[in-house]
Order: C-alpha cells, then sequence, then structure tokens
C-alpha cells in the first residue's frame, strides 16, 4: 500500500498566470511567462507524470498502468492502452477561447478524441463566470451567423461563479473559463479541442490562433441552452461512466479511508494540509495518487479535499 506524488508539469499558455506560483510556492520554468495549466496526473505521447519519489521514483504513470496496474490502481480495469484520466489545476488570468470537445460519436470522424470533463472552482475574483452552454432561441444557423459577424459573445450563456462551485462538462458542450479563476479539471485522457472564438487575440507567438469552426459547429450540442450550475449528491460532485469526484472536509487528524479494497483513487488538496504514511507533510495543491485499500493521508489542518477514481 502506498501514497504516490508525481511531478506536476507546468504548461504555458497565452491566457494564464502567476497563481501557480504564488499560491501553491511552485517553482515555475520561466520568472516572468504565463502558465495556466498544472498537469498533475498525465499520460499521453507528448506529456508523462512521473513518481516523484518513494520504491517507484522515476517511473511514469504509462509504466505504472502497464506493468503494475494491479497493485497500482486495483483489479478488475478495463485493459486500455493508456491511463484514462488527465488531471490538471487551470489558472485563467485571462479569458480562455470559447470551445467545444468533440462527442464520441463524431470524434473520429473529426480527427480528434472524445473528452468529457468536470470543473471545480477552487478560487474566483469578484465578477469572474464562466461561458456555458447558448442563450434561449439560438439556434445553429444563428450561432453560425454569430461567427461570421463576430458576434459570438453575444450568443453565448454566461454563468457568475465563486469558490466552491462546480460543473460538468459532457462532450459537446460549449463552454469557456473566464479570467480571474482557478479550476480543477479533472477529464478523459484527451487532448482534443476546436475553438470557434478566440477574443480576437493573437497567441504566444504574436500570430491569431487556431480556430476550428467547421469541427465546433458538427461537434456543438444546440440543444444545450441556459444550463445552470451543479448540485452536490452528498459528497458526490460529478459522476459519470469516465469518472467519479467527491468533495470532503477533513478536520486534523482524520482521513478519508480507502474507496475499496480493490480500487485506487486521487486525492486533490485543495485546501489545508496532510501527511501522507511516510510522514512528510504536502501544502495545497498537492495530488496524491493512494493505492486500493489505502487509508490515504492523515489532514494535519483542516482541509478540504477532492477525490477522484473511476
Amino acid at each position: 500500500m502506498a501514497q504516490l506524488h508525481f511531478t506536476p508539469l507546468a504548461m504555458e499558455r497565452v491566457w494564464g498566470g502567476r497563481l501557480l506560483e504564488t499560491r501553491f510556492h511552485r517553482p515555475l520554468p520561466d520568472p516572468i511567462k504565463p502558465f495556466g495549466e498544472s498537469w498533475e496526473v498525465v499520460d499521453r505521447p507528448e506529456a508523462q507524470s512521473l513518481v516523484a519519489d518513494g520504491p517507484w521514483s522515476g517511473l511514469s504513470l504509462h509504466e505504472l498502468w502497464n506493468d503494475h496496474r494491479e497493485d497500482v490502481f486495483g483489479s478488475g480495469l478495463e485493459d486500455r492502452e493508456r491511463f484514462p484520466l488527465l488531471v490538471k489545476i487551470l489558472d485563467a488570468r485571462e479569458d480562455l477561447s470559447i470551445q467545444v470537445h468533440p462527442p464520441a460519436h463524431l470524434a473520429e470522424s473529426l480527427g480528434g478524441e472524445p473528452k468529457t470533463e468536470m470543473w471545480y472552482i477552487a478560487a474566483a475574483e469578484p465578477g469572474a463566470r464562466l461561458v456555458v452552454g447558448l442563450k434561449q432561441r439560438v439556434s445553429r444557423e444563428i450561432f453560425a451567423e454569430a461567427i461570421e459577424s463576430g458576434r459570438v459573445a453575444e450568443v453565448v450563456h454566461e454563468i457568475p461563479v465563486q469558490a466552491g462551485d462546480h460543473i460538468f462538462i459532457p462532450s459537446g458542450r460549449l463552454h469557456a473559463i473566464g479570467g480571474g479563476l482557478l479550476i480543477y479539471e479533472i477529464q478523459q485522457n484527451s487532448d482534443t479541442t476546436y475553438r470557434v472564438f478566440d477574443w480576437n487575440r493573437v497567441g504566444l507567438d504574436g500570430k491569431p490562433r487556431d480556430l476550428h469552426v467547421e469541427q465546433s459547429l458538427a461537434s456543438i450540442d444546440f440543444a444545450d441552452i441556459e444550463p445552470t450550475m451543479d448540485s452536490a449528491q452528498g459528497v458526490v460532485i460529478a459522476s459519470c461512466e469516465h469518472f467519479v469526484v467527491e468533495r470532503h472536509s477533513l478536520g486534523v487528524g482524520e482521513n478519508l479511508g480507502a474507496v475499496s479494497d480493490q480500487r485506487f483513487s486521487f486525492l486533490h488538496l485543495v485546501e489545508g494540509e496532510f501527511a501522507d504514511d511516510a510522514g512528510k507533510v504536502w501544502p495545497a495543491g498537492t495530488t496524491l495518487l493512494v493505492t486500493p485499500g489505502d487509508s490515504g493521508p492523515t489532514a494535519t489542518q483542516s482541509s478540504l479535499i477532492l477525490r477522484s477514481y473511476f
């Protein structure tokens, strides 16, 4: 039984900021550039999580998944080539593009991968908002006209948000993260995003970023009209065929216990501190993989934790 920590991967983004450094006290690869994403857990050809310490130090998530699956993740898991989840922390200093991820039945024909995800709002500046879905009476035709005339922002649905809010983003749901938000994102292992509008800005290379209008129009669920933020079902804040995400508050000396003797989980420490089974104290922003049957780290101060698994 063990609790594993992976080395996070900081990703430079034109819309990012420096909260990974100022809030979570993480060193960033450059002292000035904006970093919008920390990939906490990833198994992709272009990016790999590596175990930071302990007996499996230096092994990749891909190696753990393929060579130590039952010990690390549990029994009875589907035999997929790659670990099926990707976990990120997003620091949105500015608005992200208005975008969509392709639904499963269309993804391959569009040259992409399906991506269903959920967001947990860890911090929000006053006035922060999300774009989710469309306004009333906005059809595919009206939306296409808005793209042509540069009025996309007028036909999308905005939702004001605050810390503690959460929402499920299935493939096909039009969405954008507004500036001033720190978000935990738990998603399918996919990196396909179709941008339909990017606020007329340029990328890090000084050129306008590519848009994917045809793919976006094919992917958007035009019946998704003015959705609202989600409500928790007990401790569960998101549940689908790809993942379950729970929210827990722990007092000093408490731990969550195992999901089961047969299943791993990730613990994402949003606020507070906890100590692992070796006695190391971890700060807010830490993600630990808890192997099957392990009771998990113990809170050393009042803590807010997300737990994800499948």
